[in-house]
């Protein structure tokens, strides 16, 4: 009886335990790779949608002051540029209040999230508070600099 309890045991003491133990490791490391990159997955979809939904409207860059002195800068020109985001957001220029056009004299230039403002042979006139204008959808925000053209005394 005693040689025979641990040979009925072995087969099915071992057997039974390996078979068991050897799919549920598997198993679970399977489990958790599912749920895992599935698990991933999700989160990474939501805030994608969302943000598509709702980037924020901002300037990456402000526009700067330029100063320029008359006799330097008299048919010279000066660049305003911002930086925005996102780049589908529309850029309107401003001088002291009032929409810009463009023309010979006033240059749009938009390269993305790249804006500027090139105002060609700058004069005295010329001297003001530009402001960008930066719209998406019914948000807006602006960004404001001067340009200062100093006279010579």
């Amino acid at each position: 009886s005693e040689a025979k309890a641990p040979k009925e045991e072995s087969p099915k003491g071992i057997s039974p335990v390996k078979a068991k133990k050897t799919p549920s490791p598997a198993d679970a490391e399977r489990r958790k790779l599912r749920p895992g990159s599935g698990g991933e997955k999700p989160p990474e979809e939501p805030p994608f949608t969302y943000q598509l939904k709702a980037v924020p409207l901002k300037f990456v860059k402000e526009m700067k002051d330029i100063v320029l002195k008359e006799a330097e800068s008299v048919g010279s020109s000066a660049i305003f540029e911002v930086l925005i985001s996102p780049s589908t957001a529309i850029t309107s220029w401003m001088k002291d209040g009032s929409n810009i056009r463009e023309s010979p004299k006033h240059k749009f230039i938009a390269d993305g999230k790249d804006r500027k403002l090139h105002i060609i042979d700058v004069q005295l006139s010329d001297a003001g508070e530009y402001t960008c204008v930066l719209r998406l959808g019914n948000k807006e925000k602006t960004s404001t600099a001067k340009l200062i053209v100093e006279g010579i005394p």
